[in-house]
Parts: C-alpha cells; structure tokens; sequence
C-alpha cells in the first residue's frame, strides 16, 4: 500500500500459561502457541479468534492431564488482548516480557473463515515443517506459503510481530474455508462447522507433544535459516523434500522427457525436424493458455463493465467456477482453431516438454510452487511411456492414456482450486471497489483450471476442424448463456453480506454532525444504497430532529480524509460518502467538557531558533474514546516510538491501542523548523471511536452512547428490513477534529 502507520500502547497486558518440567533446564528453550482474546468491531468473534483460544485451552487440559507426560521443553501459551489493533499485544510480549527470549519457536492459530480444515499458510524453518509432518492430518502446500509471501493478500498476523522481534521461526496456521463471515456479525458459534476446532486441537497437540519432547529440534532452533523445501499434501499424505531434491527430480524428468521426444517422436510433416514439430507444438499450447486466461477475462469485464454486473458469483465461491471454467474451456479451443491443424502426438509431446521444462527451470529459480507443474507432468509422461501398451503405435495417442494422465493432474488442480476460490472469492468483498475483482477470480479459475486439465490441448486436434468448430461453438453458446443467467444474479445474501460501515461522527471543532457511508467491495449499487439511506432514512431522521435538508456528498479517501483514520490501513480500501446530520439547538457536547473532553495539547514546548527545532511532548485525552488517531504534516526530526521517522516533510499518522480506561497518551517529537513555519505550528487532525457508541455491540448500554446509539438503534432495525439481512453493517460513533498547537 505504500503508507506509512505509527502505532503506540499504553497498559496493555495478557495472559501467559508456561507448562515445563519445574527446572531450569526444561525452561531454556520454549515452543510459544499463540492466539488473541480481542474480536474486531463489531464481530463477536466466535471463530476469530475464540476457536483457537479454545484450542489452546483444551491443549492445556489434556496435556497437564495425561498420566506420566512432563516436557523435556517449555510449552508457552500467549492469550493476547490486542491483534486487532494490528498486533500490539504480540509485540508487547515480544519485547517486553522476561520469558519472550526463550521462545525458538512460535505456533500461531488464526481463523478467517468458519470451515474445513486449517490451512499451514506460512512455514518458516525446514525443522518446522518436519515438525508439521507429525501432525494426524496436515493441510498445507508450498504454494500457499508463496502466496501469502509474495503480498497478494494484503493481510497480516501475529506471526510477523514473533519473527521480526523474536527473530524466531515458526508455524502460521488459519481456518479459512467460508471466509464470508470474517469481521462480521455472524461470526457466531453456531456458524462454525462441526469438526473445525477439533481437527485444530488434534494437529495443536501432536505438534506440541513432538517439540516439547527430547530429541525436539527446539533447542537447535537458536538460529535457523529461511526454507528450501517443498511441501504439500496430496493422495492423503504430506510430502516433504527439500530444494535440491526438488532439482534433481525435476531435471531428471525434464531429461527423461527430453530424451523420449528425441527417441519416439517423429514430424508428421514430410521432410520437417524433430524441433521444429515441437517448436510448432509448443506454440499450440502457449496459445492454448493465452486463450485461457483471454475469454474467462472478456467475460468478466462484459459482466462488470458493460452489463454493470460485476461479482454476479460472490454469494458462492463456487459458483465462480460455474461461471469462468466454460469460458476458459472456449479459450482454449478457440485458440487451436485458429492455431490450424496440428499432429496430436505433436501437441501431446511438446505439452510434457514444456511442463517439465517450467518445473525445472521454476525451481532453479528457487521457487518451491514448481512442484504443480512436476506433479502434472509427471503423470502425463508415465502415460506417454505406457500409451504403447494402449495403442500399439508410439505416435498414436489412445483414449486410455488420456484418461491416465490426465486423471491426477485434475485431482491435484481441485484439490488446488477449492481452498483458492474459498479464500479469495470473499476476500473480493473486502479489498476495495478499485480492485478488478471480477478479472482476478477470472484468472485464478482459469490458470489453475489450465492446470487441471492440460491434455485439453492435444485433445482438441484429435478429432479434426469441424469436431474443433462444433465444440467452440457448443462452449460458446454455453458461455452465452452463463452470462445471461449470471448476468440475472445479485451479489449478496443472507448468509454472503455485503459489508456497510457507518460513522456517526461528531467534529468537536465546527461542533457539526456527520454520517459516513462506505463499502468495501465493487460490486455495483453502493451509490443505489447510500442514495436509499439518506432519501429514506437520514431525510426521516432528520426531519424528526430539526427539519433540515439533507445531501450525500461523495469523499475520496486519500490522506487527508481523518474521519476514517481509526479504521487505517482498512480504510484505504473504503468507498465513503458523507451526509451532514442536523444539530438540535440544545444539544451541548460531552466531548468539549473542560477536563473531560477530547484535546490535543503541547506540553514541555521548547523551540530552538539556534538549531531550528521545536521539541515537544504532543498530549492526547481521550476520554470514553479508544482507537484514537493523529495525524499531522511535519518533518520529525525524532520522536520515541519504534523505528526512526522518515528524514522528510511528510503526512504522518499514529494509532493508540490500549485497554479502555487509558485516557491518555504522548509522543515526544523533534520537529524540524523552516522558512515558511517559523513558529513550527502543527495542525493536527485527531479521531477516535467512542467506547459506548458501536451497534450491536454496546446496545445493552446505549443510553451511554448518547446521539449516536439513538441513531444506530433505529438505523439498524430500518437497514435489516430493508434490505432483508443482506448487509452486515459496522456502526461506530467517533468524536474528532482538528486543531494548531
């Protein structure tokens, strides 16, 4: 995102259970299992995080129970009160708490969905995944740990806090399956599938048992070294090996491939090499994949951009494959057709080249995602070795052998599919209406299905042009069709919500009242939707107050756009709106009361015209208010939070976490004096979210929560009719303003 965020805390605490033997020597060396007490606004927070809290729990149960077991290593446990916050508390154990240096390893336990298995998305050590190997069911691959490391998704965990400050090495595991209801009301126990926490505690355990216990690679773990090794679950059984071995498999199949072309393979075209025949076959299926990836794409901008039905598939992760694989199918074909006519065997031959090949070199670049072209051409070369026995001629392709390569690579290609499509389809609702999500899902169904079935290519030349015409014109109707039927389709649903924030905000510098509308998808009908919000219920609510007039006024989030900063970095992905809400003549703010409001001030203020600086300690009272946030443009020469300020005139933003009931805080800044800023006045805009003021989470107090409950209460019940339970909207009272010290 290339934005920068400051964060401070002030009192934080957690809760930390150690289990060792009672000596010194078993509390040398500790395995830490994490996972976080707190839930993000407004969820309740069943599977984030209270499923693996409970985990953990249970793993303590069971092991302080079982008969005759004491560890050879410490086990500690971190319940910690601040992740949400973008993993304060975690931070806060890591370099604070005495027993933080005798951590060699870390487990962290997360949840974005509510079902299936967890998935082991990042692994940090080869003596870690050997160790993940133990465990009764594992659920994990390389590919995955390259996708969160390569910063596709823009998310985070405890687990970089552990292995930035710990310098540690560790296992990051999540459930992710039904992502849908992550951060959302509905994140309810309820909702959460039968099996789920015990499939985690059944993993948790075995892999607490195997680090505690002697000969546990724990104590060798002082120092460790980023993994070669590759990894994934596939047929039941979790293979592990490491880099090297990965090159001599993969080059030794790349040989073995290269040496059958070179022995069996022979142009059908009079007079033409080996090579140049391959040349040809292995231009048919780069076409085939540019194909591919083209129409799924045409169909997605069709829907998004000319039909104005864009993420038509987001209620059901599948059904984007419904909708995107008979294009990539038609992509396919179309692109053989216009390749001309070309020998099977050719196309079949160069196909296995070419796989191998991109294993091979995909590896040599140190890239353990290399193993899904090995695992696809593998099968298909120990069919071409066979087809033979099936069809009796070296250079005729049997039916039987197409059914034999191709069955495992299609296995492997759902077995990678699903779990992508679980993730990403509802990450689209929250990354943002400038994200080409109907073109990403596009491609994710297209190049893994691309995988899946990779003797389409060959396949298509078997049968002659016309079988070719007939079948891109069968898959075009198909497609037709898909994108009428999609095409007819609503985004959301009860159980798939879009997700609405709102802000009830109150600016104790004009003394006016706002509301702020934002959405977090792009999908199309937000503007239909915050439009229907202030024609029917803000113009109603407003006419019941004062009788004013109302406007939406559309904000850009940029910077300067305060009013979200205590949801920032989130709130860069926000769409938002703003409305002005009437002010009752008799409505005196709780947030300017002198000595408990809401005020920045500048204490141990001392300028030095000499060295051109202003030294001070910026203030924030915050009292009822949590989250808060300052922002301000200065060149900070110094300041005591982690990390020194960049050397430049720039925006700056720094975020507070701390338990409800700190009410204040401080920075101590250097401030850097020029020509035009002589005095080195700062304007800082601040923001914070009222502790008493967010629906539904606050409604057993909401008389506390002043206007803004009032607001919420009614709002909610009027949103929820509606619109039939298919928006999930955060409602959050905030207090801010700006002002010069």
């Amino acid at each position: 995102m290339s934005k920068r965020l400051y964060k401070t805390y002030v009192d934080l605490t957690n809760i930390i259970v150690r289990i060792s033997d009672g000596t010194s020597e078993g509390k040398e060396h500790a395995v830490l299992v994490n996972a976080h007490l707190d839930s993000t606004l407004p969820s309740p927070g069943a599977a984030d995080d209270a499923l693996s809290v409970g985990v953990m729990l249970d793993c303590i149960r069971v092991l302080v129970n079982t008969p005759d077991w004491s560890p050879k290593h410490a086990i500690i446990m971190l319940f910690n009160n601040a992740e949400e916050s973008l993993q304060d508390a975690s931070h806060l154990f890591s370099t604070q708490h005495p027993v933080a240096s005798t951590v060699r390893a870390v487990i962290n336990l997360e949840a974005a969905g509510t079902h299936g298995r967890e998935l082991l998305f990042q692994a940090t050590s080869e003596e870690m995944i050997q160790a993940y190997s133990h465990v009764p069911r594992p659920y994990g691959t390389v590919f995955a740990n390259d996708i969160f490391s390569s910063g596709i998704i823009l998310s985070d965990t405890d687990f970089r806090q552990f292995e930035q400050y710990l310098n540690v090495t560790g296992l990051d595991m999540a459930v992710v399956g039904n992502s849908y209801l992550y951060h959302m009301r509905k994140d309810l126990v309820e909702n959460i599938q039968p099996g789920v926490a015990q499939n985690m505690a059944e993993n948790t355990l075995a892999l607490l048992r195997y680090l505690s216990a002697a000969g546990s690679p724990i104590p060798t773990l002082t120092t460790y070294t980023r993994p070669t090794t590759v990894y994934y679950s596939y047929l039941g059984q979790f293979f592990v090996y490491s880099f090297t071995t990965a090159k001599i498999i993969y080059t030794f199949l790349f040989l073995a491939t290269f040496s059958f072309v070179t022995l069996t393979y022979k142009n059908p075209v009079s007079g033409g090499s080996i090579w140049s025949g391959q040349l040809r076959g292995v231009l048919a299926v780069i076409a085939g994949l540019i194909g591919t990836l083209l129409v799924p794409n045409f169909v997605a901008f069709v829907l998004r951009y000319v039909l104005g039905k864009g993420m038509s598939w987001f209620a059901n992760e599948y059904s984007a494959i419904v909708l995107y694989a008979p294009p990539a199918l038609l992509g396919a074909l179309l692109s053989q057709y216009f390749m001309g006519p070309i020998s099977e065997h050719t196309v079949f031959t160069a196909l296995i080249l070419l796989q191998s090949s991109s294993a091979f070199i995909i590896q040599l670049l140190g890239v353990g995602s290399a193993a899904v072209f090995f695992l696809s051409a593998l099968p298909i070369f120990i069919a071409a070795l066979l087809n033979p026995l099936f069809s009796g001629s070296a250079n005729e392709i049997a039916l039987s052998t197409y059914a034999l390569g191709q069955a495992f690579p299609l296995f492997g290609g759902v077995l990678l599919l699903l779990p992508v499509v679980e993730v990403f389809v509802p990450l689209t609702g929250r990354i943002g209406a400038d994200a080409p999500s109907d073109n990403l899902i596009a491609t994710i169904v297209a190049s893994i299905g691309a995988l899946s079935l990779p003797l389409v290519i060959p396949l298509a030349h078997r049968f002659g042009p016309r079988a070719l015409r007939r079948g891109v014109v069968f898959l075009s109707i198909v497609t037709a069709v898909l994108v009428a039927v999609f095409a007819m389709r609503v985004p959301f649903d009860a159980m798939h919500q879009k997700r609405l924030f709102v802000l009830h905000l109150e600016n104790v510098t004009t003394h006016e009242q706002s509301l702020h509308l934002a959405s977090a998808d792009g999908a199309p009908g937000f503007d239909l939707v915050a439009n229907r919000i202030v024609d029917d219920f803000v113009s109603e609510w407003a006419d019941s107050t004062d009788n004013a007039s109302v406007a939406l006024v559309p904000l850009p989030m940029d910077d300067y756009n305060s009013e979200w900063d205590s949801l920032y970095p989130f709130s860069a992905f926000l769409t938002t709106y703003k409305v002005s809400l009437p002010v009752s003549s008799s409505y005196v703010s709780p947030w300017k009361n002198p000595g408990n409001g809401f005020s920045i001030l500048a204490v141990n203020d001392v300028k030095d015209l000499v060295a051109g600086t202003r030294s001070l300690t910026l203030q924030v009272n915050h009292p009822g208010l949590i989250w808060t946030v300052v922002a301000f443009d200065a060149h900070v020469l110094q300041w005591n939070l982690d990390g020194n300020p960049p050397s430049e005139y720039v925006r700056h933003r720094v975020k507070e976490a701390s338990f409800y009931g700190k009410d204040t805080w401080t920075i101590d800044l250097v401030l850097k004096l020029d020509a035009g800023n002589p005095d080195g006045e700062l304007l800082v805009n601040f923001v914070g979210l009222q502790e008493k003021a967010m629906w539904p989470g606050k409604k057993a107090v909401k008389a506390e929560g002043g206007i803004a409950m009032k607001l919420f209460e009614e709002f909610d019940a009027w949103i929820e009719r509606t619109y039939e339970g298919t928006i999930d909207a955060t409602l959050l009272g905030c207090v801010g303003g700006v002002v010069t010290i």
